[in-house]
């Protein structure tokens, strides 16, 4: 198979994951100002409760539903009896989200031990797609039709909804929101849990692709974060572009320039901080 294939296929799953887990991060960061590092452990959590879902016989999209719940109720406890307390204090909130990653990845090491767990593909996604000569996998082009799928469904809550009408308000402005009779700190436990559940069910998603095992939060959480730099804070459409973008310059970079992987990947985001603080789909702060 073409080696240009094989990278550009990995690419555009890979884009598909890091948008699924990088949606909830942005909106989060944008509606709340929280800098959520422990937004790649529930990416990993996820992914872990997932494979024990699966072994307790749960289907693979069910125990991959059942993990994003479980998922949304940890981040809504987060959210309501910790970050709350921490309004306004991102020093704060940086070190609180750092510490429960850290007890995060020791409580997935204890329980699921350090050895590398890989789900089975689901079996009606098995095998790949054979055209003109060239192999396309059935499961990595399933990714990127969830992917896809998610970015339509949560495009239209953001734009179609009176609730996403709310998010959207209380992204541009929370005091004014909060003037006009908006329960922006709802709002704030709706979008923690919702971004929670995206990234549990990115995990398991990823699970058959990846695998899972201890360290994933530590390398999914600097791509999230790159990427909502580069789109803008709670911006979807930029989510998704940045998540493509990284896809590919990860992929690409890792294959040709291995020694400059991390340099290719980072670049972007410098100039985009520089050049466009608030990112390529982001509003500027009045």
């Amino acid at each position: 198979m073409n080696l240009w294939l094989v990278l550009a296929i990995n690419s555009i799953t890979l884009g598909g994951l890091l948008f699924l887990l990088s949606a909830g991060f942005s909106l989060i960061f944008g509606l709340m100002r929280i800098p959520n590092l422990m937004h790649g452990s529930f990416f990993m959590l996820g992914a872990y409760m997932g494979s024990t879902f699966l072994a307790k016989g749960f289907g693979f999209w069910p125990a991959a539903l059942a993990s994003a719940a479980s998922m949304a109720v940890l981040g809504g406890l987060v959210e309501r009896f910790l970050l709350r307390r921490l309004a306004g204090q991102e020093l704060a909130q940086v070190l609180l989200t750092l510490g429960l990653s850290f007890i995060i990845a020791d409580a997935c090491l204890m329980v699921w031990t350090g050895d590398p767990i890989q789900p089975s593909t689901p079996p009606d996604l098995r095998g790949a797609i054979i055209r003109s000569g060239l192999v396309f996998p059935i499961y990595r082009l399933a990714i990127v039709g969830v992917a896809i799928a998610m970015a339509i469904a949560l495009w239209l809550l953001i734009d179609k909804t009176r609730i996403g009408a709310m998010i959207r308000a209380g992204v541009d402005d929370a005091p004014i929101a909060r003037v006009v009779g908006i329960k922006v700190s709802q709002l704030f436990t709706l979008v923690f849990c919702l971004g929670a559940a995206l990234a549990a069910f990115a995990g398991v998603v990823g699970s058959p692709y990846l695998s899972i095992y201890p360290g994933l939060d530590a390398e999914m959480l600097p791509l999230a974060l790159i990427v909502v730099i580069l789109g803008g804070a709670g911006s979807l459409p930029g989510a998704l572009l940045g998540s493509f973008i990284i896809g590919f310059l990860y992929n690409f970079g890792q294959a040709m320039f291995p020694d400059l992987a991390y340099v290719i990947l980072f670049v972007p985001m410098v100039l985009v901080l520089v050049l466009r603080p608030q990112g390529l789909f982001g509003r500027v702060a009045l």
